[in-house]
């Protein structure tokens, strides 16, 4: 689990960083969410890249941080890509995959959660 929760959170910690460091760029290419507008979905995406990923880095409330990555890849898959699992999305559905066995596992005894006992 620890090899798993690394290399998917360092993946898409990456992703999160590009983001958060081009911000205005990106919030270019983002879609409007919910009609929350680019900005606040810009913002979610953010927390759900990068934030949630050194959380499940760490193996702290790893559980809890999957749920705004499902969410994530939820709505790129169906919504952003037109569900074209083959083709646009197919790395959606990989991060998805791989964060769903980590939420279904848990995080592991080498993280925060297991030093604690959860």
């Amino acid at each position: 689990m620890l090899v798993l929760r690394l290399g998917m959170g360092v993946l898409l910690a990456h992703h999160g960083y590009q983001k958060i460091t081009n911000f205005q760029q990106t919030e270019g290419f983002m879609m409007d969410f919910l009609g929350l507008g680019k900005t606040v979905t810009t913002y979610m995406v953010i927390f759900a890249e990068l934030f949630c990923s050194l959380f499940i880095i760490f193996g702290l409330l790893t559980r809890l941080a999957c749920i705004p990555i499902f969410i994530l890849f939820g709505v790129i898959i169906f919504k952003a890509t037109g569900m074209d699992v083959f083709g646009k999305s197919e790395s959606a559905v990989l991060y998805l995959a791989g964060f769903l066995a980590i939420f279904i596992n848990g995080p592991g005894k080498i993280s925060v959660d297991g030093m604690i006992g959860r």
